[in-house]
């Protein structure tokens, strides 16, 4: 990851500052932004990557109109899929520290996935 990274679009955005001195991250909705550490940043992508690959997977077993979830945890956060595999919303929960929470609609989480692909920076 570069230095300092910033993507956005309507209704999310996701940021990156390796010189800050504690919270690097920064996840951001419509209206809420949370900052976070190095660790929580790299673990929400970690469990994006893993949502989405499972999505994808999942997909060829519904049948058209069934919705699912899916989720997906580790020590520090907790991220939840709900939709259809080529269009779900997004909604974490970080349970460390200052525990918070916050979520994106489908065209907002399909934005955040090709953001964090390592084509990107993120």
């Amino acid at each position: 990851m570069g230095e300092r990274l910033t993507k956005e679009g309507h209704g999310w955005r996701l940021g990156w500052d390796a010189t800050a001195p504690h919270y690097q991250g920064l996840l951001a909705g419509k209206a809420w932004a949370i900052e976070l550490t190095q660790v929580e940043f790299l673990t929400f992508r970690r469990l994006v990557v893993e949502i989405s690959e499972t999505m994808d997977a999942i997909a060829a077993d519904l049948m058209d109109t069934e919705r699912i979830t899916c989720e997906a945890e580790a020590d520090c956060l907790w991220l939840e899929a709900e939709g259809f595999p080529d269009a779900y919303s997004l909604r974490f929960i970080l349970t460390t520290g200052r525990c918070c929470q916050g979520e994106w609609d489908a065209d907002a989480t399909q934005k955040i996935i090709q953001a964090i692909s390592h084509e990107t920076g993120f």
